[in-house]
């Protein structure tokens, strides 16, 4: 079995077209592809309604912190409850990621890309970490993404530059009580974002609470012009008192002396509304990011991950049967030999390199009873048995009816 230090197990294929791609496979004869097809469509059934109980549960964990919820609460969360409620929902959440095949960020991967500073399509932000309850931060899919922007020197043209981004991130946060936020925000609830395309060096800008810091350049134009003012306004006062003071021993103090002073005062207004204008400049590039990487929020993020680790459960089960069940011999594969074939034609006909993760797609083939096992060998059964074990565990979730 291949070890892969550079791949994902996630498999980036919509269910439907994986279904109808193997169906097209030339070991599937005319008589085998609707069978297969009502296999497809009885593996999404079980999954589905075994994570809608999932999904469920979930929501009525995340209930109580809902900052968005419209429903009425008929039995509120004692005070002395929610934080062994809180705890719940991350270790739960926690577990759904992993189903969905999302890495989760440890505090020193956050710290690394924070000080990273940013990129050419980002801002750099200060983070102040005492905003934070819990925060955890979750990613799948690290790519290189190219971007064009416009030359520096030559702002007419534009250049293409390549950028590390995630494919997906996902932030879950408890706020508290913090100057940086807003009172009217609710420190009570957790909210959940979800955004594609981050570059890794901006994942400071979609967490909360961070103020914006101007460039380097920026500030280095800012303090130099100040400074240069302020050195001009010094010298002319030099020159002007010099000046005001035979004016005083003549009795004549005129209006000079106030030159320099309001020269500067002038500079000094002018640099800070430059200032603020970059300011909100940077605030602009802030918000279109944001909008435009915005995939989901709150509850919304739980019913997306939701869908996406059921849609995974799924591919993996049906490549799992389907290679053992038409290209696998007679005494069946070894789970090293399944891992391996199902990576090469992941890759050969899909063009995806993935890191299959076999030991998870054998369990659910033996959780569906679709498979057998003699020593180190799986054997798939055939597709009129495994239709009818799919059927006969979708007939047994509810019993009433059952003789």
């Amino acid at each position: 079995m291949a070890e892969f230090t550079d791949r994902e197990h996630y498999i980036p294929l919509r269910k439907s077209d994986l279904v109808e791609q193997l169906c097209k496979d030339a070991r599937l004869n005319s008589q085998e592809r609707e069978p297969f097809r009502q296999f497809c469509r009885l593996v999404s059934s079980v999954w589905h309604f075994e994570y809608l109980e999932m999904l469920e549960k979930l929501k009525d964990t995340y209930a109580p912190f809902d900052p968005d919820s419209a429903t009425k609460t008929l039995t509120p969360l004692p005070v002395e409850k929610r934080p062994q409620r809180m705890d719940k929902f991350f270790d739960e959440f926690i577990h759904l990621m992993e189903r969905a095949n999302f890495k989760r960020l440890s505090r020193k991967d956050i710290d690394a890309a924070v000080e990273g500073g940013a990129s050419d399509w980002g801002i750099n932000m200060h983070v102040d970490f005492d905003v934070f309850e819990r925060l955890e931060l979750f990613t799948r899919g690290d790519e290189v993404q190219k971007r064009t922007r416009k030359n520096k020197l030559f702002v007419w043209k534009k250049e293409e530059k390549k950028v590390d981004c995630y494919r997906r991130l996902v932030l879950v946060v408890k706020l508290r009580k913090h100057k940086r936020l807003p009172e009217h925000i609710n420190t009570d609830g957790v909210f959940m974002k979800m955004f594609k395309d981050v570059p890794k060096l901006d994942l400071e800008m979609v967490l909360p609470g961070t103020t914006i810091q101007m460039p380097t350049f920026q500030r280095f134009k800012l303090g130099g012009s100040v400074l240069g003012t302020l050195g001009f306004a010094v010298a002319k006062l030099w020159v002007d008192l010099t000046g005001a003071a035979l004016a005083i021993m003549k009795g004549a103090l005129t209006l000079t002396i106030w030159g320099p002073f309001a020269a500067l005062a002038g500079y000094g207004y002018k640099q800070y509304a430059g200032y603020q204008v970059t300011k909100q400049t940077y605030a602009k590039m802030l918000t279109e990011s944001l909008y435009y990487q915005n995939l989901d929020n709150n509850l919304g993020v739980i019913t997306q991950l939701m869908d996406e680790a059921e849609e995974q459960e799924c591919r993996e089960t049906i490549l799992a049967y389907y290679y053992l069940w038409k290209h696998a011999p007679s005494e069946g594969w070894s789970s090293d030999q399944i891992d391996d074939y199902v990576e090469m034609e992941l890759e050969g006909k899909f063009g995806l390199k993935v890191d299959f993760e076999i030991d998870d797609a054998l369990e659910k083939l033996e959780k569906l009873n679709i498979v057998t096992r003699s020593g180190d060998k799986y054997r798939a059964v055939g597709i009129d048995k495994a239709l009818e074990m799919l059927d006969y565990r979708w007939d047994n979730y509810f019993k009433y009816n059952n003789a």
